[in-house]
Parts: C-alpha cells; structure tokens; sequence
C-alpha cells in the first residue's frame, strides 16, 4: 500500500517475513539437503534418486511452525532417543515449495549455499526426468559428490556402486 509516495508494510506482512527470515536461520543451523539412492531392480536405471530436505530437533515446536509455513513435509519421532525430524521428500513440494521459500529467503553461510545450489541443481535434473536415463544418472551422481562434504557424511551407496 502507498500512501503519499510513501510504501507502508502490513503488520501481517512484516510478521510472515520476519518468521520466513527465523525459519531459514534455523535450517540453516538445524537443515539438510540431501540426495539419497535407493535400489529398484525395476526402474529402467536400476536406482531411484531421493530428494530431502530435512531438519531435527529435540522439541518439535519450530518443525511444526515450518511444516505449516511450508505446506509439506511430515514429522517423524525417533523412538531411540525421541529426536523429532522435519522430512519433506516428494519432489513437487521440493521443487514448488521447499527450494522457492530458500530462494525468497536466502540462506547466509557459504557452505549451507553451495550445497542449497548443488541440491537445486539436482531437483532441475530430476524435475526434468534426467535421473531416468544413464548420462542424467551420471551427471545427478557427480553433483551429488559434492553436497554436504565433510566428515559426517555416510552414504549407503555410492558412486561406485551405481556406476561400474
């Protein structure tokens, strides 16, 4: 709204702001994008490529508010320690909800950057049906080879046991 050239921000609008620029923070600090391979003999590739992104945390409160600002995504609690986890996997939401919420609200460290990059890579690939053909599987395989680098990493195949 503009009133004498001047434009005012709702109190509404601010506060849905204010609320998209803490939840990124927070999975910034808490999130992860991941692209993982789950085996299918009976997918043309042999493999199918899952996309995530995923936060957890002690007390589900913040999940529930991104669940909800999100439109997408469960919340699963694990039973061994009772850690509660924000999981969004269908790639429509990931591509339509999950990436376009980290594009209006971007994301500051360099490292959470370059994988929220490498990941968006990925879902283009994926969104335009290149995990079902060998080259596209090749080149979502590379990708993934630079996301989320670091010790912590543990992945259950990897790109040598895809590509022989």
């Amino acid at each position: 709204m503009t009133i004498h050239g001047v434009r005012t921000i709702s109190r509404k609008d601010r506060v849905k702001q204010d609320l998209g620029y803490f939840l990124s923070g927070f999975a910034e600090g808490e999130g992860s994008f991941n692209v993982s391979l789950r085996k299918k003999p009976d997918y043309k590739v042999g493999w199918q490529v899952v996309l995530s992104f995923n936060v957890s945390q002690k007390d589900p409160s913040v999940l529930k508010i991104l669940q909800n600002e999100l439109e997408c995504g469960i919340i699963k609690t694990r039973k061994r320690d009772g850690l509660h986890s924000y999981d969004a996997t269908n790639p429509g939401d990931i591509i339509q909800k999950i990436i376009p919420f980290f594009q209006k609200y971007p994301l500051l460290s360099d490292s959470k950057k370059k994988n929220f990059q490498i990941f968006c890579e990925i879902s283009n690939l994926v969104n335009e049906g290149q995990h079902r053909n060998p080259s596209g599987l090749k080149a979502i395989l590379l990708l993934r080879e630079n996301l989320n680098e670091g010790k912590g990493r543990t992945r259950k195949y990897q790109i040598s046991d895809v590509l022989l």
